[in-house]
């Protein structure tokens, strides 16, 4: 099997890369094992300095991966370009932060001395997806690495360049060879990846229905795992809020990598009173938005990954129209090229509807009335995922509250948009996964917590 580097604004293949063999998994398998009895004994200065080197590769190195990213998913290079900033970031908030977060702990008991130590637990598989090809893989390798793991990493099929390059910038940066290692596989090897004695743990993000399947193999064989899921956040716009800001940051989440994000704003809940206004913002700032080719420097909004993910896209749409609801703008990927979506705008969505129910993965603004702040809420939890949430009001302290009290998500915002961050735990409940990334929850995901006691 040939795995293909397709760019989805032309159509044309760009690369094809032949998929290993299972004798070279088992030869990565077996050095990724090797190596981590030697890793995990190195000294963890060693490991910020070359976390500290691999910040200054990716920022070295920025340009080119930029344009590998918008060659081979879409995204437009301004967003490239900032998903491989956050990656350096990500680095050196661990190399800053990271020796005090493995630092052992006492705990106090009548034994000389009671305390916890963080220790690595092996090669632990990451199983990552396209849409942010980068930044997936970097928010868990770099804790990973750091605490004294090693890294496989799967990588969706349809981003071959991106993943080996990744594997590049480990090597520039003076990492052992072999610590992190890339696995040109498809999706048709990983049961058995999973499964392998020398795998201790798997991270994986991904849609839901993937998950279940990797939560279940996972568990089969007593392995960890961590799973970050699909989404379908919700947006509470207020009476009192500022509508133009908010309105502004909505079709901002909405848009960013052309709305294929687990934690784009999906479902605009909009109180009664000012529901005409805000949707007539969101359309003026949708219509507003430079549909075009990533490598333009001006364009906003790239093509779709996948042609597939626009045809699933466009189903879902219109079979939310044909059920009631109002198609304000856009629906019309038929007037654009390859595997572009136009930013599109349904309103008066209901239950039942697919915009309702399910993901939309790509830039689609789903707006629902709700009465009140009560019925908002019970809008927004009216869903199977629990990824991430927002609220927009003037009254900061009642947003904190629902925030925090009533939104059932993972990750809930004030006033802004949702967005992963180094320095907090990232994750979702319910159909969004479970466990955390990110912060010290995230390093701590893959050690093991062991108790050392002296009499």
């Amino acid at each position: 099997m040939m795995l293909k580097s397709i760019n989805p604004a032309t159509g044309e293949v760009v690369r094809s890369y032949e998929e290993w063999e299972w004798a070279a998994v088992d030869e990565a398998l077996d050095d990724a094992q090797t190596l981590w009895y030697q890793w995990r004994r190195s000294n963890v200065e060693e490991r910020v300095d070359l976390l500290q080197t691999l910040a200054q590769q990716l920022e070295q190195q920025k340009e080119g991966l930029a344009f590998t990213m918008a060659l081979e998913m879409g995204k437009p290079l301004k967003e490239a370009r900032a998903e491989l900033e956050k990656c350096a970031w990500v680095c050196r908030y661990y190399a800053d932060n990271g020796p005090a977060f493995l630092r052992s702990m006492d705990v106090p008991t009548e034994y000389s001395r009671s305390y916890v130590s963080f220790q690595s637990l092996g090669p632990v598989l990451a199983i990552m997806p396209w849409n942010y090809p980068f930044w997936q893989v970097f928010r868990f390798a770099a804790p990973a690495l750091l605490a004294g793991n090693t890294v496989l990493l799967k990588h969706a099929s349809n981003v071959p360049a991106c993943a080996l390059a990744i594997e590049q910038l480990f090597l520039d940066a003076g990492f052992p060879s072999k610590v992190f290692q890339t696995l040109l596989i498809s999706s048709r090897k990983i049961d058995r990846v999973i499964g392998d004695r020398r795998v201790q743990a798997v991270t994986f993000t991904g849609s839901t229905p993937a998950g279940r399947s990797v939560a279940e193999l996972a568990g089969r064989h007593l392995k960890k795992s961590v799973l970050e899921l699909g989404g379908s956040d919700p947006y509470l716009i207020l009476a009192d809020a500022d509508l133009d800001r908010a309105a502004a940051l909505c079709v901002q989440a909405r848009l960013a990598n052309a709305g294929q994000s687990c934690i784009s704003a999906k479902r605009f809940i909009v109180e009664a009173p000012v529901y005409e206004a805000f949707t007539e913002k969101v359309c003026a700032l949708m219509r507003a938005a430079v549909v075009g080719d990533p490598m333009e420097e001006g364009t906003e909004v790239g093509p779709l990954a996948r042609n597939n993910l626009r045809l699933d896209l466009e189903a879902q749409v219109n079979n939310s129209v044909h059920k009631g609801a109002r198609l304000l703008l856009g629906g019309n990927p038929e007037a654009y090229p390859a595997a572009f979506y136009p930013p599109t705008v349904l309103a008066d969505v209901k239950p039942g509807m697919p915009a309702y129910h399910e993901e939309l993965f790509g830039p689609v603004a789903v707006l629902i009335k709700a009465s009140d702040a009560d019925e908002a809420v019970c809008l927004a939890n009216d869903t199977s995922f629990g990824l991430g949430a927002a609220v927009f009001t003037a009254d900061a302290e009642k947003g904190r509250k629902l925030a925090e009290f009533e939104l059932e998500a993972g990750c809930c915002f004030v006033n802004d948009f949702v967005r992963s961050d180094p320095r907090l735990p990232f994750g979702g409940i319910k159909e969004s996964g479970y466990g955390r990334e990110l912060g010290l929850w995230g390093l701590h995901e893959f050690m093991n917590l062991k108790t050392v006691v002296l009499r």
